[in-house]
């Protein structure tokens, strides 16, 4: 991971949360921002499913129709 600007931010997180993960030795700051980059990560690829959607169904439905492309080729 690539050392980036950090900016304090004003989060309200469970108590009971917090003081589990203190109890497992957990660093917060770092288990949040993993899961903000998740959480990132999931809406990108669902925007871009929905924003894609006709051009997967297009493709879909041409190997529906026609079979993969050099399917011919394949070992397997």
């Amino acid at each position: 991971m690539s050392i980036e600007a950090r900016k304090p931010q004003d989060l309200t997180v469970s108590e009971a949360l917090v003081a589990e993960a203190a109890e497992l030795g957990l660093d917060i700051t770092s288990a949040a921002e993993q899961g903000i980059a998740r959480a990132i990560k999931a809406e990108k690829e669902r925007r871009w499913k929905i924003e894609n959607a006709d051009a997967i169904k297009a493709s879909n439905d041409y190997v529906a129709k026609h079979g993969l492309p050099l399917a011919k080729y394949r070992t397997f």
